[in-house]
Formats: structure tokens, C-alpha cells, sequence
């Protein structure tokens, strides 16, 4: 392969990267001796065309499409809208979803939030912390391969008493040691929607736990003391100090992780491919936009994961917000 091309390419998209920038801040001094405001915007213009050609254009543009056919030609006002919302297998895709925006936030922030008090001032308490963060560090794909060998499931019905089939699948495995028979995780619905989730709150805990032990740490000294002077034990401790003190960071790890499930998309696409009544939105909206070409339900899809995104959103900055008494 001859690289001096690209090599080439590379060179010249830095130079013109370069020039660009150099233009830029050339106009700014130029213009901020005549007044700040005009060389600010040479600095926030780009940043606004960047804005709009990689963000606002295509969700205009997607929003468009969701009203048009599949082929992207034909007008077809709300049919693909109204598909979402009667056809079967997309009703299955928006109860999954449901479940993995009610489910995974709350048992990852708790268990998370556990992890953190349990672990806080203790001796180890770094290595504690390393370890149930340690799946942060994990692709989601990585960690989706992983469980999938987890739950690696072997029908035992091919074997015979002398040459028995084995489970390599480590969860099936126990279970055969423990006297059980072992069981196809993935397969059966709704419950390998729920094995799914484990993998993401398994992931997420980690995160939970960094940012909830930091919030902990921040409670002032004194307000400790107060509180343990008055007598107060550990589960008063918890209500009425800690979990006051930390709301604000325990509203931020929720919306985070409950955006974060509304568009996950690599664990079901690893681990089942959306197969089993197992698929969520961002599945579906890559499945029917690249693999069925159904550009219109593709981008209807789309605009429903923005749309049930925004509330989050919204109620995360007003609780932030509140916070700091704005």
C-alpha cells in the first residue's frame, strides 16, 4: 500500500486547518481594535457554522424523513409514526427500552450509592473502588462479548451419561455444579432483556459509585459531628445528612444513565443482534435504516430517541439549577 498519498492528504488538510485558523485569528486582531464584540464573533462564527452543518441540518433533515417513505421520495405524512405506535414488533422494541430506562438508573445509582458509603474512610477503600470501576474501562462491545460467554448456553439433551456436553458458559456452569439444569439466558423473552440489562448496570455501577463517593467526601466535617453529637444513628445519618447533601449528584447520575440506556445500542447488537424480543430503539433505527432501508421509520425512530431524551434533559438542568439557588 503506498502511503505517501495519504501522508500527503494529511499534510495538506493541517496546512489548511492551519491557514484557516490563522485567517481567523488575523480578523479577530484586526477587528478588536474597533470593538471586542466583532472579534468575538470571529472566534463564535465558526463555532455556530459547525454547529448547524453537523447538528441542526441533519435533525431538520431526519425529522423531514420521518414523514416520507421508505425510499425517502413519497410524502406519507404520520404512517410511520403510527406504525411505531400499532405494529407489534415495534411496540416490543419500545417496551424494552422502557425497561432499560426504568430499570438500569435506579439499581445502578443504588448499587452504586451502597458501594460508596460502604467503602467511605475504610481501609482499601482505593482498591475497593478500583475494582467495581474497573468495568468503566471496557468497551460496551468488550464487556457485551464477555457476558456473552457468560451466559453461554449448551443444550445438554445432545450428550449422553458417559460423554455428557459441557457448559463453558461460566453462570451455567455453576448451576450444573450446584445440581441444575442449565439455561438459555438470551433466549427467552422478556427475561433475557433483563440478563441484558445486567451488563449495563454492571457497567454503569462503577460510575455511580465514583461520582456518588466524591459528593460523600464534599459533605462538610462539621455537619458530620453535629449530627453525630445529637445522636443520630447510621440510616438517620443517611436520610436526613447524606442523601440531602448528595441529591444533586444522585439527579445527575440518574439522567445520565438513563440517557445513556435510551440509545443503547452495542450490548443488544453484540449480545443478540435485537433477536429474542430483545431490541431497543437505537437497534431498530440502525436495523431499519442501513439493513431494511426504510429510511422513513429509520428516522421516526430517530426523532422519538430525541424527543424522550429532552425531559431528561430538561429536569437535569432545572435540578441543577435549584441547586445553586438560581
Amino acid at each position: 500500500m503506498d502511503v505517501a498519498p495519504k501522508l500527503l492528504d494529511m499534510v495538506w488538510a493541517v496546512l489548511i486547518f492551519g491557514a484557516v485558523i490563522a485567517v481567523i485569528l488575523g480578523l479577530a486582531a484586526l477587528y478588536e481594535k474597533r470593538g471586542g464584540r466583532r472579534a468575538g464573533w470571529w472566534f463564535v462564527g465558526p463555532s455556530l457554522a459547525l454547529l448547524a452543518v453537523g447538528l441542526v441540518y441533519p435533525a431538520l433533515k431526519t425529522l423531514w424523513n420521518s414523514f416520507r417513505d421508505a425510499g425517502g421520495g413519497s410524502f406519507v405524512g404520520i404512517d410511520n409514526y403510527t406504525a411505531i405506535f400499532t405494529n407489534s414488533d415495534e411496540l416490543v422494541v419500545l417496551r424494552n427500552t422502557v425497561l432499560w430506562t426504568l430499570v438500569t438508573p435506579f439499581v445502578a445509582t443504588a448499587i452504586g450509592l451502597l458501594y460508596a458509603i460502604l467503602v467511605d474512610r475504610a481501609k482499601g477503600e482505593a482498591v475497593a473502588k478500583a475494582v467495581i470501576f474497573l468495568p468503566m474501562a471496557i468497551s460496551l462491545v468488550g464487556a457485551s462479548i464477555i457476558w456473552k460467554f457468560m451466559y453461554d448456553f449448551r443444550d445438554p439433551a445432545g450428550g449422553t451419561s458417559k460423554h455428557p456436553i459441557e457448559q463453558i458458559g461460566l453462570i451455567n456452569q455453576v448451576i450444573v455444579w450446584l445440581g441444575g439444569k442449565p439455561y438459555n439466558f438470551l433466549l427467552n423473552s422478556p427475561w433475557n432483556t433483563f440478563f441484558l440489562i445486567v451488563v449495563m448496570i454492571w457497567i454503569q455501577a462503577g460510575f455511580a459509585m465514583t461520582i456518588l463517593s466524591a459528593s460523600i467526601k464534599a459533605i462538610p466535617a462539621d455537619i458530620v459531628e453535629a449530627a453525630r453529637l445529637d445522636g443520630v444513628g447510621g440510616f438517620q445519618m443517611f436520610r436526613f445528612v447524606t442523601f440531602p447533601s448528595i441529591r444533586p449528584a444522585v439527579v445527575v447520575v440518574l439522567t445520565t444513565i438513563a440517557i445513556a440506556c435510551l440509545k443503547v445500542f452495542d450490548i443488544v447488537r453484540t449480545m443478540t443482534g435485537g433477536n429474542f424480543d430483545t431490541n431497543v430503539i437505537a437497534n431498530e433505527f440502525y436495523s431499519q435504516t442501513f439493513s431494511a432501508a426504510n429510511q422513513g421509520l429509520g428516522a421516526a425512530l430517530a426523532v422519538i430517541l430525541f424527543v424522550l431524551v429532552i425531559p431528561i434533559i430538561v429536569y437535569n438542568v432545572r435540578q441543577l439549577r435549584a441547586s445553586e439557588g438560581r
